[in-house]
């Protein structure tokens, strides 16, 4: 039997509101063990919508939209690379934890399915006291350009992909540095942890 719910988030800068993963399941894979460089969140969806420029005197907000396939959430570190950031985006693609219709994970390549990639600056949270701390993030205009680095190798394996291309799946991501509104429909939710 399929669960569906329903998650909102408000962010800024990348920022998710407390307590919005609702995480069910989280996986560690890391190679960097206690100080990771690249942190990405992965939670397959049904479908999946994210505002990325808000309502404006005379112009409404503009949203972009996933089908079926996987949500990934990225934030970089300090000692975060281009070859780190390239390395991620290929495994966040090839590992296998999109559930298939004969209920067998694969990748979201052989699923196939849409991609929505959304920047995250709280993964790399860190509480003190009662409050969060964000000093572990790379700095902003750093992070915009490895966010760049990491959405272009989505966008050239998908398009390059036969199986993507026949079922017409596409990448959607979300602005670096900005408030964004996003909902998705998740059967589950069945969500990762992978840390580089």
């Amino acid at each position: 039997m399929e669960a569906t719910a329903q998650t909102e988030s408000s962010t800024q800068f990348g920022l998710p509101n407390p307590g919005f993963f609702g995480v069910d399941h989280m996986q560690g894979a890391s190679s960097s063990a206690t100080n990771p460089s690249v942190r990405v969140v992965l939670q397959q969806c049904m479908g999946a919508q994210l505002m990325v420029q808000p309502a404006t005197e005379g112009s409404e907000p503009q949203f972009v939209e996933i089908r079926r396939g996987v949500i990934v959430y990225i934030c970089f570190l300090k000692g975060a690379t281009k070859t780190l950031a390239e390395k991620m985006a290929k495994l966040a693609l090839t590992v296998r934890l999109s559930e298939s219709d004969d209920g067998k994970l694969v990748s979201v390549i052989d699923l196939p399915g849409d991609v929505l990639i959304i920047p995250q600056a709280t993964l790399g949270g860190t509480v003190k006291g009662k409050v969060m701390q964000y000093h572990k993030n790379i700095a902003k205009d750093e992070g915009l350009q490895l966010y760049s680095e990491f959405v272009s190798v989505f966008r050239k394996t998908i398009e390059k992909n036969e199986k993507c291309a026949t079922a017409g799946c596409v990448v959607r991501h979300g602005t670096y540095g900005n408030r964004q509104v996003f909902s998705c429909q998740t059967n589950g939710p069945y969500t990762h942890l992978i840390e580089l």
